[in-house]
């Protein structure tokens, strides 16, 4: 099963991020990647930029209107995420629960859908080819 952890933070996690050694959390996260690649779990894994870098599209109107970050308070955003692979939901919260993270700082843990989610539909087109498409990608790494 995969799972995405999703980081998130206050803003008192915000707070206290700044007042860290940017290399110590950069050690800190090294090292727990480091511990997932060995564990063989670590499918995916980014940071991601401020939200003042990005932007929303929001679909609620006729055509969807493209407005630039910040957006949202800070807990509703998230920093980054990583993407496991493990055998049950407990292993995703064993991995999620050693992450370098301080107080304010939360992960939302959930799991990825794959095509067993969708095993009604298993005849559809896009089901179909999703399935093609996650072969190919397979293919294309195992050749790299």
């Amino acid at each position: 099963m995969k799972y995405m952890l999703i980081m998130r933070a206050t803003d008192e996690a915000k707070e206290a991020f700044e007042k860290l050694d940017f290399e110590e959390v950069i050690n800190a996260m090294g090292a727990y990647n480091e511990s997932m690649i060995k564990a063989g779990v670590l499918l995916a894994g980014e940071g991601l930029s401020d939200a003042k870098e990005g932007f929303i599209v929001d679909f609620s109107a006729e055509k969807p209107i493209v407005t630039d970050g910040p957006y949202g308070e800070t807990h509703e955003l998230f920093n980054g995420f990583w993407i496991v692979e493990v055998s049950s939901k407990e292993e995703a919260a064993e991995w999620a629960s050693r992450a370098p993270l301080g107080p304010g700082s939360k992960l939302e843990v959930r799991r990825v859908n794959d095509e067993s989610d969708f095993a009604d539909y298993a005849d559809n087109e896009y089901i179909q080819k999703e399935v093609g498409w996650r072969e190919q990608e397979a293919a294309k790494s195992q050749g790299s």
